[in-house]
């Protein structure tokens, strides 16, 4: 019989101080029951002596002191696992939200997760084809990474995850799919939007959505990340499927952190952010990976947008230093109406070079990519110079570069959110683009390679 306590002594925001506690223990879920008989949850985040501090996942409005009572439960939070929620909407604390039937789980985990072992980790080195040609082509993302999207305000990243919701896949395997989609303090409009989109498409039925909205309380937010990985790790490493896991927005959701960290009186990092944000976002990307014998896998991509695009802000600068590389969404391309807006430039993966090549996607991979980013950068270096200076101190290999950077913007970048090209169509694009440029400007590709898909007598620019 679980002990009740009427003995709660401050509530400050989402906290509450419970006192004369016995056995009470970190991270422990607890129901609170206010005097009108609602129900509310929360979890231990501190004890001290006989005293406990409450995170309330519903907020602390309208609870009364003396006629509260308060229940420990013995256990942490809680998500109830099934091969059945693929196709189903949760919302932030995995209840469903879809007015389908209850989910009978197979089992019920703690949300915490187990750290994987180090030693039983296994390399990402399997090509995942996400059918957008800037990441395929140029910072390819491979099975069990974690590759983050940096966004600012107002950019259509919303629209950029969709479509990899919706593309993304294993080339060359039968091994099944899963998508787990896990956000946090978006708007109405926003969860219509992903929910109508994926359920027009079809990309529903192989999705778990986990949706905490906006109105939703903030503390809730901290759960909600946790609860679509716990889902992931289930498929993954149980039901051997390949499990890509979007989650959008963490900037969000390092706010409801420091919201809490606020609360407890913390001494602040940069910005007012715990200086455990460093620590607490790892607890989040390192459940990403491959685990040696294992036929699943968790490939991440979290979305963050950047407060007033700042790349130093303590969010995506911790991010980088967490995840292998960037995905970077540029303002100046969508106000060129370029979709997706993707700067190919600044953007890196750091394992594009273990899921390229003969066997995974194309012998001439690694050489055109290096040659497109060289080819790109000098286009539109030679851009900035016509602007300075004028078209006429442009050399004509100048002049070839800066054609080929404003193609390579119209054609390659600009495909649009609904296009899916396989990489055979990337890779063959990328060629068709470097007919611009003059053969002899083509170092970086090998000959063999130049003989085969761009013939001797094909000279490139005139």
């Amino acid at each position: 019989m679980l002990k009740e306590y009427k003995t709660v002594t401050e509530v400050v925001g989402p906290l509450m101080v419970v006192e004369g506690v016995e056995g009470v223990k970190y991270e422990e879920l607890v129901e609170i029951e206010l005097k009108n008989g609602e129900k509310r949850r929360g979890r231990v985040l501190e004890v001290n002596g006989d005293k406990a501090m409450v995170q309330l996942f519903e907020g602390g409005s309208g609870i009364n002191l003396k006629s509260t009572s308060v229940k420990f439960l013995g256990r942490p939070l809680e998500l109830g696992v099934s091969i059945d929620m693929i196709g189903r909407i949760f919302d932030g604390l995995g209840r469903p939200k879809d007015n389908g039937p209850k989910i009978i789980p197979d089992k019920k985990v703690d949300i915490n997760g187990v750290p994987i072992n180090p030693v039983s980790r296994d390399y990402p080195n399997e090509f995942i084809q996400t059918g957008i040609s800037c990441i395929d082509g140029l910072n390819t993302l491979v099975r069990g990474q974690k590759l983050p999207i940096f966004s600012g305000s107002g950019l259509p990243h919303n629209q950029v995850a969709a479509q990899i919701a919706r593309q993304a896949n294993v080339v060359g395997t039968d091994t099944k799919f899963a998508v787990v989609f896990g956000a946090m303090g978006i708007t109405f409009e926003e969860a219509q939007f992903f929910i109508d989109d994926f359920t027009k498409t079809g990309a529903i039925d192989r999705a778990v959505l986990f949706m905490n909205l906006a109105d939703d309380p903030a503390i809730e937010r901290i759960a909600t990340p946790r609860m679509a990985l716990t889902c992931a790790e289930y498929l993954a490493f149980e039901k051997d499927m390949h499990v890509l896991v979007i989650l959008t927005d963490m900037t969000t959701y390092a706010e409801a952190l420091r919201e809490t960290s606020a609360a407890r009186k913390e001494v602040p990092g940069r910005r007012g952010y715990p200086g455990y944000l460093y620590t607490d976002l790892s607890t989040i990307y390192e459940r990403a990976g491959r685990i040696k014998g294992r036929e699943g896998s968790i490939t991440q991509i979290p979305i963050l947008t950047m407060p007033e695009d700042d790349i130093t802000h303590p969010i995506p600068d911790l991010t980088g230093y967490i995840t292998e590389g960037q995905i970077i969404l540029s303002r100046d391309l969508y106000k060129r109406g370029i979709e997706p807006p993707i700067n190919v430039v600044p953007s890196l993966s750091r394992l594009k070079d273990k899921g390229i090549g003969k066997g995974k996607t194309r012998e001439d991979h690694a050489d055109t990519m290096n040659q497109l980013f060289a080819a790109y950068t000098s286009g539109r270096e030679a851009r900035e110079l016509a602007t300075i200076l004028g078209e006429s101190a442009l050399t004509d290999a100048d002049k070839a570069f800066a054609k080929f950077a404003e193609a390579f913007d119209e054609k390659y970048v600009n495909q649009g959110y609904y296009n899916n090209r396989s990489i055979i169509e990337t890779l063959d694009l990328g060629w068709e683009l470097l007919r611009i440029i003059p053969r002899t400007e083509l170092k970086r590709i090998r000959d063999e390679y130049l003989d085969k898909y761009l013939p001797v007598d094909d000279k490139g620019a005139e």
